[in-house]
């Protein structure tokens, strides 16, 4: 019995020439991932990283790797779509997610806020150099390591003070703070050291330096 779904994307493996493995969470199954069939006709654009997806899933009894049908978007997302600096935050947060989450693993919650967390990057009109860095904050927290100041401490450095604005100031502040390219990435491998430490595992994400170069 095919059940309707709702999901976002955070990567995709092609299998053979005609299926796709897809890398998904979800509110009902967290992290999972699903097969789809696809044709030389399909467009591979509805398979970008942290596109929100609806579907119907075929559950089986005799595979872990359930099929996947009628897919469709649910947003166009052409705010993130028709911005270079917007895609690229898109990737890092994907792949952030990706090596973050494990299968079957979610907390309560964590799927609507990654939903919305996706649709408020789309709407930003303003500079969103500094949002990968407010996401980041925001994870910790969805995963339970609270980001007080205190827990932040130990990993800080000489980046306490703009940690500090990032984490007291509102959000539309917070997305402004000036900081230069190279303050801001070492506040996101501070953030990623702080994560690792938490899950015990280094978070090697081959998408930084992408967003090191893209806002100096």
């Amino acid at each position: 019995m095919k059940q309707a779904l709702e999901f976002i994307i955070l990567g995709v493996t092609k299998v053979g020439e005609k299926s796709l493995v897809l890398h998904t969470l979800s509110a009902e199954f967290g992290r999972r991932s699903f097969i789809v069939s696809v044709s030389k006709s399909s467009s591979m654009a509805l398979y970008l990283p942290l596109n929100i997806l609806s579907g119907e899933v075929s559950p089986n009894n005799l595979s872990d790797l359930w099929r996947v049908s009628s897919l469709r978007s649910e947003y166009p997302l052409a705010g993130i779509r028709n911005s270079v600096s917007k895609n690229s935050v898109c990737l890092f947060m994907s792949e952030v997610l990706y090596r973050v989450l494990r299968d079957g693993e979610y907390s309560v919650g964590l799927y609507e806020w990654c939903r919305r967390s996706i649709l408020t990057l789309d709407g930003i009109n303003s500079d969103c150099a500094n949002y990968h860095l407010l996401w980041l904050l925001e994870l910790c927290g969805e995963l339970g390591f609270s980001p007080r100041m205190e827990d932040l401490m130990p990993f800080a450095g000489e980046r306490l003070e703009d940690l500090r604005g990032l984490l007291t100031l509102p959000f539309s502040e917070a997305l402004l703070l000036p900081l230069s390219g190279a303050r801001r990435s070492e506040i996101a491998e501070i953030l990623l050291e702080y994560l690792s430490y938490h899950l015990d595992c280094r978070l090697n994400i081959r998408s930084l330096p992408v967003l090191r170069e893209l806002f100096l």
